[in-house]
């Protein structure tokens, strides 16, 4: 048996899967009206569920910046208590469809790329929650370190209501 043709369809399966745009969970949609200069700039991690990218980590912060090519620079930043040291990890976004959705895709890793999609946002782009491809993604964030309690319970609702774990929250240290 000859392994290149059996190589080159996985090669070939891996780039299709690698660099399919992501969409959000069944039953979730993005917000429209979404304007992304407004979005950039410095967000504070308030909640999120867990993932081992980030797990035990404190302090966690996203800037969000245009790149030259069109798509938005991540910088994301936080606290390993454990290491006692902190980390930052770079990426890119893209609009997976027209800049008025909220549905982007992100990537730390070369072609991989995840869903990344805002849900709600209030107004003054303050507050924003945000999921995942699935229902194992989601953050709650924000422009200051603290959210006030009747915005927290109203995002909290929300993903409850589209069937978000929110009890396996983990409520980030910002102190």
């Amino acid at each position: 048996m000859k392994l290149w043709p059996v190589a080159a369809v996985t090669a070939l399966t891996v780039t299709l899967v690698a660099c399919k745009s992501p969409t959000p969970p069944r039953g979730v949609q993005p917000i429209t009206h979404f304007d992304a200069s407004r979005y950039l700039g410095k967000w504070y991690e308030i909640a999120r569920l867990d993932h081992r990218f980030e797990r035990g980590k404190d302090h966690v912060t996203a800037t969000y910046s245009e790149r030259s090519d069109g798509g938005i620079r991540v910088v994301n930043r936080g606290y390993d208590v454990k290491k006692k040291a902190w980390s930052e990890s770079e990426g890119k976004a893209y609009f997976t469809g027209d800049r008025q959705t909220a549905a982007l895709k992100v990537s730390f890793f070369g072609p991989f790329y995840g869903g990344y999609n805002v849900i709600a946002l209030d107004d003054d782009y303050q507050y924003a929650l945000v999921s995942g491809p699935n229902r194992g993604y989601l953050w709650l964030l924000s422009r200051q370190p603290t959210v006030p309690d009747d915005v927290k319970q109203r995002y909290l609702a929300l993903a409850t209501s589209l069937g978000f774990p929110v009890d396996a929250l983990i409520w980030v240290n910002q102190r």
